[in-house]
């Protein structure tokens, strides 16, 4: 089955066709770096770590750069508040960004640009359309000619002289046109400032991206990434730029995550709406989060809260338990193999058909969950730690798609074990003698400390849950 992407652009989903066989140049949107990261920020970095994972097992040669926001009104007014210097502001909450990333077992970007080492990138790009006309300066500050993009709210299906309307109250009188963008800003006391054609100053929000993207990619892309929030006005005014200054097409596909909402509403630090990843990781599981995420279409909203982080703890302790130890009997149907193999295979064509259709997790998903359940049939039936083993590779290599480590809790001390197993040999006694109460009762309370047991025909097996 082709890959299939949905573009924004086109509102429908698309063949994956790429500027070069074989290659994909990614950009994605990353965060403006003012305060701590909430974990809305951390679903557009999975989606998109995700779908990069998917792009390499089906060998592509994926460049990906994602950008920070290190130099934005936000950080300036959260660095004044706070008395600080806002680089140094910034910095701090990068390497906080870039800690999360580890423990959540994102994929690193092979290029993170930051604003304030792309000055010179930056100022490039904006004397380009300075010189052709597309921007122009009003003393020191820069600002884009909206009017002259002809195409100009493509992307978010919006109608200039409506953004106009919009526009009207609170407006730079010193604009040409009311919906016309910053470029560059004229330096302010306290903020910091580059040397520039236009006086001391600093960039805008929007034309970060494509110098960034220009810089460290090339004048057109295959996948321009982030959340859907971001669609107007940051990357309709991306293509404004990127177009305008190359005469190229930008990005082939625009591919936006939907927003993490808590209590009803999106996540917003300004609102202070918010469940950091800091939080989250104190309390549970990495995979935990990626289950939540994956349960669910990319594009979709999806709801934080107590009965979705459960169920996603759920589904990581059944994928967990189809990589517990095999339990051989010698007397197995040859046949238990053939069907164990089958169902591997199965899984990975239902897998590779599911992503295949824009990046399906939910539906894959149910295919992982299909091979365990296969999987423990197996193990019950007795079959053998290779053949088992076989198939729990499957499962492992189709996880790792997903990011999953699945790493298992630690381990009962060594020394509980022989313990554990001396229990369990007086409830198999107990059960020959039918003194069914007793042998409940230590299966119940080994359950109250963590301890499962599971029955098959080749007796009895424990695992922490």
């Amino acid at each position: 089955m082709t890959l299939t992407i949905y573009n924004t652009m086109t509102r429908k989903k698309e063949p994956f066709e790429t500027l070069d066989p074989g290659k994909v140049r990614l950009y994605v949107c990353g965060p403006t770096v003012y305060d701590k990261a909430h974990v809305g920020h951390a679903m557009s970095s999975i989606v998109f770590d995700v779908i990069r994972r998917y792009l390499e097992y089906k060998e592509y040669d994926v460049q990906h750069v994602m950008n920070y926001t290190d130099v934005d009104d936000k950080v300036i007014l959260r660095a004044q508040d706070l008395g600080v210097d806002p680089l140094d502001l910034a910095e701090q909450y990068i390497d906080e960004y870039d800690q999360h990333l580890k423990e959540l077992n994102i994929l690193p970007a092979h290029v993170f640009p930051r604003v304030s080492t792309e000055i010179e990138t930056i100022i490039s790009v904006i004397k380009g359309l300075v010189d052709k006309g597309y921007a122009y300066d009003v003393d020191g500050d820069v600002y884009f000619r909206v009017a002259k993009d002809e195409d100009y709210g493509r992307l978010s299906r919006r109608v200039l002289e409506d953004m106009r309307a919009g526009a009207r109250l609170g407006i730079d009188d010193r604009k040409e046109d009311p919906a016309d963008f910053a470029l560059w800003k004229a330096g302010k006391p306290g903020e910091p400032t580059w040397e520039s054609p236009w006086g001391p100053g600093r960039p805008g929000w929007h034309i970060e991206c494509s110098a960034m993207s220009l810089h460290h990619l090339g004048d057109q892309i295959d996948i321009h990434g982030g959340g859907n929030d971001l669609i107007f006005p940051h990357h309709e005014n991306e293509i404004a730029q990127s177009e305008s200054y190359t005469g190229k097409p930008f990005a082939r596909y625009w591919v936006h995550n939907g927003m993490m909402q808590l209590s009803g509403e999106d996540m917003s630090k300004s609102t202070g709406n918010v469940f950091t990843i800091e939080q989250f990781l104190g309390k549970f599981d990495a995979d935990v989060l990626r289950l939540l995420i994956l349960n669910a279409s990319y594009r979709s909203p999806l709801t934080y809260n107590e009965d979705v982080i459960e169920q996603a703890a759920h589904a990581l302790e059944r994928l967990k338990g189809g990589l517990r130890s095999a339990s051989p009997l010698p007397d197995l149907d040859p046949s238990e193999a053939a069907t164990l193999t089958q169902a591997a295979e199965q899984a990975r064509i239902g897998f590779e058909t599911a992503m295949d259709d824009d990046f399906n997790s939910a539906g894959a998903l149910g295919h992982l969950f299909e091979l365990v359940r296969a999987i423990n049939e197996a193990r019950t039936a007795g079959i053998d730690e290779e053949n088992l083993g076989a198939a729990q590779d499957v499962l492992c290599k189709l996880a790792g798609v997903f990011g999953l480590s699945l790493t298992p809790k630690d381990q009962l001390d060594a020394e509980a074990a022989p313990f554990i197993d001396l229990l369990l040999e007086i409830r198999r006694e107990l059960r020959t003698a039918k003194q069914w109460e007793l042998s409940d009762r230590i299966r119940d309370r080994l359950s109250e400390l963590g301890i499962s047991l599971e029955d098959g025909k080749g007796g009895t097996v424990w695992r922490v849950h």
